[in-house]
């Protein structure tokens, strides 16, 4: 352990959020550069620091501070240094030099035990002797509270989290239930309140900590896309987690219930099941059910006004051919509050939705298009030559989201998540148009519903052969599981889709049909190689020297999909590979370390969770065009030009994207896709993981590996369940109408 002590010369950046701040401290004569989280600390401040002196490669050696202490200055001099640094508002260099001229070594004594002394000294009222009294009365509490939190174990940056939500109070709450930190605090989880209780001498059966790993648990759930879990799933998990039977668990449910926390629900056809939710998603799951049967009114009359206002249309759009289950798609969506359609690669949804929104717009309709994610957007814009925007953006969302607002670790907060459209300012339209489906969760698509005015038209499209929605919930999959909604399911493959290897062969794995991979092919090759070494030799050549004249596209918008993010054929291990190819260092290119990567000006970057206050949302990719050392920031260049400027304090947000996962690239649409095929865990290598990466590709898809592999994919149809209950709601509502009538 290093060690160092001095005086802070100057904050060279400061997170405020996190208090990770960059210091250059002044020690013998020297000046040095120290690293970590330092609240409320300022100019002008004595620190000592322990940690570990590194190299870095742009900004030389520093030190990276695990431990530190701020000093009390010890004499007048150190004193007036501190006052005339700017770390007390309100007092500068001149007015510094008067209080330590008037109260010599006595000023710190004064500043803390007699501020309104201070008022003697000429320039200082009353009134500013009292605020800097409470500038330093602050920073005493935070000290003193940082001490309390490390006696504990709490890492510094915990610390200042846990200090920031609960202030004062912080004594009482920890000594009479650590666990809360873990209800209430973003980032914070069960493991890390259960080691600061094992600290405090809290048993391991006692019921506080029960009950928190109950609701970590459910949360963690939801992480994985359950809405629910059954109770004896719930219970192994706790076994697993306290590793000891929970006494008296049902009652202790049951009280959780009774404070509104949790809701414990029969299955429906399984007397013995019981369903545990976290409260919020069984109201989203009721509320949703209800918002959609009201939206299901389907008008008897006006069939053969719709049915001319289609046939004038095919008239007057030249080359507009619709099947008959397209045609009975338009005709409902029309005379329907709600339609929900279906189907596949090459089957016409397409062609549907420009029918829809030409019917409306002949009947001089407001309609608006939206998407999950901005480049399913842009795909659906292209596609019908209207303005589309994603969901969020439809909505208009703003805040400033820390959490998941239920307190679990690592979510992204709901708790603070504004729509400006919502019930009270629904959406001015008189039909919402919303694409690719399959990637809303059941959050979302609450939010959606909320905001439809009475009497507007919804129409959802997507594909439910493709992967469910990251967050949870499986609502595409449900809403047509309910068989309560008018689905339209295209089914017929379009003689142009139908020449395409990519469109036939994406039907052939969900209809069981076995796929010939040594069949000569323009869009769909397959290239065996039986080492990831292999693989990886294979891919380079492919995107850096074959595919892009082949499709016509720049080497960077070849998209390289993978299951997984960890191994060499992984996201982590591929994405280096190929930034040293498509990304090489290079005179004048500025490029920064940090510790989850490299990122040098002209890279591949995604967005890997939703940004409120920026306007970017997970999965969004653009192209770092300026890294800033002097302002410690960099630029990255979305869709559309739109230029978003992140502090290195916050790049953990961002990672390569050359290679992306499967379920990253949802919603999406590449030139060609590669796609490595290889063993790893079954879960991972599904029907509907690989049938969603193939169909990402629009010109041409090359998958690299053994056949063997392939196959067993296409034959996996064994999808992770996911505990939802919308279908079950929309039944019993169902059941409801029919007993009333």
């Amino acid at each position: 352990m290093d060690s160092l002590s001095g005086f802070v010369e100057k904050i060279k950046y400061r997170n405020e959020e996190n208090g990770y701040a960059i210091l250059s401290v002044e020690s013998g004569g020297e000046d040095y550069v120290l690293v970590g989280t330092f609240p409320m600390i300022s100019e002008g401040e004595y620190i000592s620091a322990e940690g570990h002196f590194q190299l870095h490669p742009t900004y030389g050696e520093q030190l990276a501070v695990e431990t530190y202490e701020i000093k009390t200055p010890e004499d007048s001099a150190s004193v007036q240094r501190y006052l005339s640094s700017g770390a007390v508002k309100g007092v500068g260099e001149a007015l510094a030099k008067r209080i330590v001229k008037k109260f010599k070594n006595d000023t710190l004594r004064i500043l803390e035990e007699e501020p309104e002394r201070l008022a003697e000294v000429k320039g200082i009222s009353e009134r500013l002797a009292m605020e800097i009294a409470g500038q330093i009365e602050e920073k005493r509490e935070l000290r003193r509270a940082m001490l309390f939190l490390s006696g504990y174990g709490i890492r510094m940056n915990l610390a200042v989290k846990i200090y920031q939500r609960y202030g004062d109070e912080v004594y009482t709450l920890l000594r009479e239930n650590p666990y809360r930190i873990a209800d209430d605090l973003s980032g914070v989880g069960f493991q890390t309140a259960d080691e600061i209780a094992r600290r405090m001498g809290v048993r391991a059966d006692a019921e506080t900590r029960i009950r928190s790993a109950v609701l970590y648990v459910l949360r963690l759930a939801v992480q994985e896309g359950h809405c629910y879990l059954p109770a004896s799933l719930l219970t192994e998990r706790l076994k697993a987690l306290l590793r000891l039977e929970p006494e008296n668990l049902r009652q202790l449910l049951l009280d959780l219930q009774m404070e509104k926390r949790l809701v414990l629900r029969c299955a429906p056809n399984d007397a013995e099941e019981t369903r545990v939710y976290l409260a919020n998603y069984d109201r989203m799951e009721l509320h949703v059910a209800a918002m959609l049967k009201e939206l299901d009114i389907r008008e008897t009359t006006g069939h053969t006004r719709a049915e001319e206002q289609l046939a004038l249309l095919e008239e007057e759009e030249a080359g507009l051919v619709l099947d008959e289950t397209q045609r009975r798609a338009v005709l409902a969506a029309v005379q329907s509050g709600l339609l929900i359609i279906t189907g596949g690669p090459g089957t016409g949804k397409t062609t549907t939705i420009n029918a829809i929104i030409r019917c409306f717009e002949a009947e001089g309709a407001e309609i608006l298009l939206a998407a999950p994610t901005g480049r399913a957007a842009a795909r659906m814009t292209e596609a019908t030559g209207r303005e589309a925007k994603t969901i969020h953006r439809l909505l208009e969302v703003t805040g400033a989201p820390t959490g998941d607002g239920e307190g679990d670790s690592g979510r992204e907060s709901w708790s603070t998540v504004r729509f400006d459209r919502n019930k009270e300012q629904p959406l001015e339209a008189d039909c919402i148009i919303i694409d690719e489906m399959s990637m809303v969760d059941l959050r979302l698509f609450h939010a959606l519903l909320l905001a439809v005015p009475v009497g507007a038209h919804l129409i959802l499209v997507g594909d439910s052969n493709q992967l469910p929605s990251v967050g949870a919930g499986n609502v595409l999959r449900d809403l047509i599981a309910s068989a309560c909604l008018p689905v339209a399911q295209l089914t017929q493959i379009y003689r142009q889709a139908a020449e395409s290897d990519i469109v036939v062969n994406a039907h052939k794995m969900m209809d069981e049909e076995l796929i010939d991979l040594g069949k000569r092919s323009k869009d769909f090759l397959f290239i065996r190689q039986g080492s990831a070494e292999g693989v990886i030799q294979t891919m380079l050549r492919l995107i850096t020297e074959k595919l892009p004249a082949y499709v016509g596209a720049d080497a960077k918008s070849i998209q390289l999909l993978t299951p997984v993010r960890r191994g060499a054929l992984g996201v982590v291990g591929l994405n280096p590979v190929l930034q040293a190819k498509l990304n090489p260092p290079g005179h004048g290119k500025a490029e920064r370390e940090f510790p989850h990567a490299l990122f040098r000006v002209g890279d591949k970057l995604m967005q890997i969770k939703n940004n409120y206050q920026r306007g970017v949302y997970n999965g969004d990719v653009g192209i770092l065009s300026d890294i800033n050392r002097f302002s410690e920031t960099l630029t990255v260049r979305f869709d559309e030009g739109r230029e978003v400027e992140y502090g290195f304090a916050d790049v953990e947000e961002l990672e390569l994207a050359y290679a992306v996962t499967i379920h990253k690239s949802q919603g999406s649409e590449y030139p060609a896709v590669v796609i490595p095929v290889f063993s790893g865990p079954r879960m991972l290598r599904t029907r509907n993981l690989i049938y969603t990466a193939v169909t990402r590709a629009k010109k041409c898809v090359v998958l690299i590996g053994e056949p063997s592999y392939f196959y067993e994919m296409v034959a996996n149809t064994k999808e992770l369940g996911r505990y939802t209950g919308l279908a079950d709601r929309l039944r019993e509502l169902l059941q409801q109408e029919a007993q009333i009538e």
